[in-house]
């Protein structure tokens, strides 16, 4: 394989990385339930589609005969990615949530997560 190929394709797994890397860690670091919901749809899905480039490139160099594979795992992850977030977050948006969701080990929930008494259980009122 052409070395000046292999030192591209390097780099645009470092660059991938880097991007997954960013968007894992806003997905824990950010405080706001919608903060967090751009760090896997925007920083990780570049990032994974940055690798199946390189994968699609790579067997291309390499002589591999092609598989769609890496291109449909790209168009689903494409597809699938904005659809969710934002279901996500019209579901957000009617829970209206203000803070991050509560660990699902705690049995009673946060009152400062719930918007009003109708929303608190009868023994919290």
């Amino acid at each position: 394989m052409n070395p000046v190929a292999e030192v591209i394709l390097s780099l645009l797994l470092v660059v991938s990385a880097f991007f997954t890397l960013v968007g894992s860690l806003g997905l824990v670091k950010l405080s706001d339930f919608f903060r967090r919901l751009h760090g896997p749809t925007k920083a990780t899905t570049m990032g994974v589609g940055c690798i199946l480039v390189v994968s699609v490139f790579y067997h291309a160099l390499i002589g591999n005969s092609f598989h769609p594979r890496e291109l449909l795992v790209s168009v689903l992850l494409i597809v699938t990615a904005p659809i969710s977030a934002n279901l996500l977050a019209k579901a957000a948006l009617s829970l209206k949530l203000k803070k991050r969701p509560q660990c699902p080990a705690d049995e009673t929930p946060d009152p400062e997560h719930l918007d009003s008494p109708a929303d608190r259980r009868p023994d919290e009122l």
